[in-house]
C-alpha cells in the first residue's frame, strides 16, 4: 500500500494534526503568555522539571554512523576492538555518537526534549558469539567506547543538545561488568568453559556458600587489569556464586550469564558506585541517569546511592538531574518499592507499559487501566509521586509495539496496525507520567522479536532479518535511510508533542478516572492541574466502531483540543449537568473545559480501612472515606488529602499526599510499628478552606 494512501486510512497525519493545533492555541483560559511561558520552558533545559519532558530511548550504535574511522573501536585496547559486522544483528554496526548528533534536527522536530542513550562506557567488545553494541558489557567506567566516539564526541553531543533546549541522559549499570572472572569449577585455565552445551555453572545458594560449597574464583592470564576502576578486577567484591536462573536469591546475587555480579552489600563496593558516577556526572555534566537492572542489587545499595548521585549533582550545578531505573516487573505494589524504600526519585512504569499494551495494542479490558492508576497510592511519599515515572510501550529488551500488534492482530491490515500504534502512543503520552520514545517506533519497526530482534538500524541495514520486515505506514524497510519527518507516525508523534508542550495538566496534571468498559472499548479520565484547576477530559477507544458516553460535567462546555478525527466537534455543550462524547473507532478526543472547576465543600474524614498492607506486608494502609463516596459517576472534585504520622516524640511526619480517590496513605510499617499510631488528615480544596483531623488508630 502506497503511504499516500495510509494517511487516507489512517486518517491521522494531517487532519487532527490541524485540529489539534488549532484548538490547543485558541483555549479561552489559556493565558495570554502561554506560548512565549512554553518557549521558555523548552530553551531553559537546566532548571525544566522533568515532567515536562518527552523522552527518546535510543541504541547509539543501531541509529547513524556519523565517523567510520571508528568502527572498529581501538586497536590499542584489545579487549574493546572488533565486533564491527553491519550484516550480523549481534554485532557492532556503526552508529556513534557523532551520528547522534547529525539528527538532532530530526530529534528536535519530533518534538524530543530529552534523549536517553543506552550505555556508552568502554565495552569488552566481544564476548561468546556477540558483540557489546547495547553497552551492558564495561570493563572502563571513566572513558566511552572508541566504537561510539570519545569523551570529546560526548561533549560536543551534549552541548549541541543543550543549545537546542534538549537533555542526554545516561544509561548506567551497578549490578555487573563484563565476563571477565572464571571459576575453576567451570572452566579450563585460559577460561573456556569445561560445559560447552549450556555454558552454565550452576548457583550456588548462600546457604551452600556459607557451609563452604563455594566456587573458586580466578581471572585467566592477561586479564588481571582489565577493568578500571583497579578495584574492579578483585574477585572480591563480587558475589561469585554462578548463573542466575532469574528467580528467588540467584537474582540478586547471580550472574547473568556469566557477566560479573557485584556483591553492592560491601560498602566499598557502594563507595566506589559512588566515586565512579560522582565524576561522570562532574565530567559531563549529564541530565539525569537510567538505572540498570535495579531489581537485581541489594536494596541497601539504592538507599545510600541515589541520595548522594542526586546530592551531588545539585553540587555541580543540575538542579534537576533525575534518577529512574529499571525494575522488570509489572506490579506498582512491588515497583513501588523502589522509589520508597530503596529512594529511588522514580522507576520506568511497566506496569503502565503492560496494561497499555494490553488495552490498546490487544483485546483486554479497559478496567485494568483503573486498578492501573488507583494503585497510583503506592508510589506515593514524602519524596515521591507516580508522575514522575517514565512510561513506554516498547523496548529493547521485550520488543516493540509493531511485535505486539502483529502478534495480537495477525489478520489485521497494515492500515488498523498503524493506527492502533498512534492510538497506544498518544494514550502513553497523555496519561500521567513522562512518555519514552523508543527509537524506531516513530518510523513503523516491528521486530521480529525481543533483544536482539527489537534492535534495528535507523541508518541502511545490512541484516537481512531486519531488512524483510514490513513496516507499519510506509513502503519503506530497514535497508533504507528510516529518517522520514514525513511518516504518519512521527507526524503524530511531533503533533502529540506540541500539545503536551502547551497544556500543563496533560504534563503535570493529577490522574482522574472516570469510565472503562468491561470489554474492549472506552476508557475515560480526567487531567487537571492543581494550579489551572480547569479539567481536560480525555476518551480512547480501543474498539474498531465508534462509541460514546456521557460522563458528569465541570463547565457548561468544552472545546477541542486534539481528536484522531478532524471531523469530531469542536465545542460540546453540557445539558443537564452531563457532557457526551464521541468517540472515533480506534481513535481518541481531548477536550478541555471553558472554566474552572467549582470549589469543593469540605467533606467529613472516617476512616475505612487501616491494617497490613495486603499485597505489601512491610506496608502499613490507610483508607479514607471522605464524605459520600467519591465515583467515577460523579464529576471531578478538587481534594488534597494530605496524611501525617505522629512519631513517639510527638513530632508529625510525611507519609502520604493523594489527589485521586479512593484516598489511601501507604506507611512503611517500621515506622508506623515505631510510632504513636496515630495519624493527622488535612483535607484542602485547593480554594483556601482546610480541614485537619486527628486520628488514633492505636486500636
Amino acid at each position: 500500500m502506497l503511504k499516500q494512501n495510509f494517511i487516507t486510512a489512517v486518517s491521522l497525519a494531517v487532519g487532527f494534526a490541524l485540529t489539534g493545533c488549532g484548538a490547543s492555541k485558541t483555549q479561552p483560559t489559556e493565558p495570554t503568555s502561554a506560548n512565549q511561558t512554553t518557549h521558555n520552558i523548552y530553551q531553559d533545559y537546566l532548571n525544566r522539571d522533568v515532567r515536562d519532558d518527552i523522552f527518546y530511548f535510543v541504541l547509539p550504535d543501531r541509529f547513524e554512523n556519523g565517523d567510520k574511522s571508528n568502527d572498529l573501536g581501538d586497536k590499542n585496547k584489545p579487549i574493546s576492538y572488533g565486533g564491527f559486522k553491519p550484516d550480523n544483528k549481534a554485532y557492532y554496526h556503526g552508529g556513534d555518537l557523532k551520528g547522534l548528533e547529525q539528527k538532532l534536527d530530526y530529534l528536535e522536530n519530533m518534538g524530543i526534549t530529552a534523549i536517553w542513550m543506552t550505555p556508552i562506557l568502554r565495552n569488552r567488545a566481544v564476548q561468546g558469539d556477540s558483540s557489546g553494541y547495547h553497552g551492558y558489557w564495561i570493563v572502563d567506567f571513566s572513558e566511552i567506547d572508541p566504537h561510539l566516539g570519545g569523551n570529546k564526541d560526548l561533549k560536543s553531543l551534549i552541548d549541541k543538545a543543550h543549545q537546542r533546549g534538549i537533555k542526554v541522559f545516561f544509561d548506567i549499570i551497578t549490578n555487573h561488568t563484563a565476563d571477565v572472572i572464571r571459576y575453576r569449577e567451570c572452566h579450563d585455565e585460559q577460561g573456556r568453559h569445561l560445559d560447552s552445551s549450556s555454558y552454565e555453572c550452576k548457583y550456588k545458594t548462600i546457604e551452600q556458600t556459607q557451609s563452604g560449597d563455594k566456587y573458586t574464583p580466578f581471572i585467566p592470564k592477561g586479564q588481571e587489569t582489565v577493568k578500571t576502576p583497579a578495584w574492579l578486577n578483585d574477585p572480591k567484591y563480587y558475589n561469585n556464586q554462578g548463573d542466575s536462573f532469574w528467580q528467588g536469591e540467584s537474582a540478586v546475587y547471580g550472574d547473568f550469564s556469566g557477566l560479573d555480579d557485584l556483591d553492592t552489600r560491601q560498602q566499598a563496593v557502594v563507595d566506589g558506585f559512588i566515586d565512579i558516577y560522582k565524576h561522570i556526572v562532574s565530567e559531563f555534566k549529564p541530565d539525569g541517569f537510567r538505572v540498570d537492572t535495579v531489581k537485581h542489587v541489594d536494596m541497601s545499595f539504592w538507599q545510600v546511592f541515589s541520595p548522594a548521585i542526586m546530592e551531588h549533582a545539585h553540587k555541580e550545578g543540575i538542579p534537576n538531574f533525575h534518577i529512574f531505573g529499571e525494575v522488570y516487573d509489572g506490579d506498582p505494589a512491588f515497583l513501588s518499592r523502589f522509589t520508597t524504600v530503596g529512594k529511588m526519585p522514580a522507576i520506568l512504569d511497566f506496569g503502565l507499559q503492560g496494561n497499555a499494551d494490553d488495552v490498546f495494542a490487544n483485546h483486554g479490558s479497559p478496567q485494568k487501566l483503573t486498578k492501573l492508576f488507583d494503585d497510583d497510592d503506592y508510589y506515593n511519599d514524602e519524596d515521591s509521586s507516580a508522575d514522575e515515572l517514565l512510561t513506554f510501550i516498547g523496548n529493547h529488551d521485550m520488543g516493540r509495539i509493531g511485535l505486539f500488534l502483529n502478534n495480537n492482530f495477525a489478520d489485521a491490515s497494515e492500515a488498523e496496525k498503524t493506527q492502533r500504534s498512534i492510538l497506544t502512543h498518544a494514550f502513553m503520552y497523555f496519561a500521567r507520567g513522562i512518555p519514552v520514545v523508543y527509537y524506531g517506533d516513530e518510523q513503523g519497526f516491528t521486530g521480529d522479536g525481543n533483544d536482539q530482534a527489537a534492535r534495528e538500524n535507523m541508518m541502511p541495514s545490512l541484516v537481512d532479518s531486519y531488512n524483510d520486515n514490513n513496516l507499519l505506514g510506509t513502503d519503506a524497510t530497514t535497508a533504507d535511510d528510516n529518517f522520514d519527518e514525513s511518516h504518519v507516525i512521527y507526524q503524530s508523534l511531533a503533533e502529540f508533542a506540541k500539545v503536551y508542550k502547551q497544556n500543563t495538566a496533560l504534563r503535570r496534571g493529577i490522574h482522574l478516572n472516570r469510565f472503562a468498559d468491561k470489554a474492549s472499548g472506552l476508557y475515560a479520565f480526567s487531567r487537571i492541574d492543581t494550579n489551572e484547576q480547569v479539567e481536560y477530559l480525555l476518551a480512547f477507544n480501543s474498539a474498531k466502531q465508534p462509541k460514546t458516553l456521557q460522563l458528569a460535567a465541570t463547565s457548561a462546555q468544552y472545546k477541542l483540543v486534539l481528536a484522531s478525527d478532524s471531523a469530531k466537534t469542536d465545542t460540546l455543550k453540557t445539558e443537564n449537568d452531563q457532557v457526551n462524547l464521541t468517540v472515533p473507532p480506534l481513535g481518541f478526543v481531548i477536550y478541555k473545559a471553558d472554566s474552572q472547576i467549582i470549589p469543593a465543600n469540605l467533606p467529613s474524614v472516617a476512616v475505612t480501612q487501616a491494617g497490613v498492607d495486603e499485597r505489601v506486608s512491610e506496608l502499613f494502609n490507610i483508607e479514607y472515606r471522605l464524605g459520600e463516596t467519591q465515583t467515577t459517576d460523579a464529576a471531578p472534585a478538587l481534594l488534597k488529602v494530605t496524611t501525617e504520622y505522629m512519631t513517639k516524640d510527638g513530632e508529625f511526619k510525611l507519609a502520604a499526599t493523594d489527589f485521586t480517590p479512593p484516598y489511601r496513605a501507604k506507611i512503611d510499617l517500621n515506622n508506623w510499628q515505631q510510632s504513636a499510631k496515630k495519624v493527622r488528615v488535612t483535607v484542602d480544596n485547593l480554594a483556601g478552606k482546610v480541614k485537619t483531623k486527628l486520628i488514633d488508630l492505636s486500636n
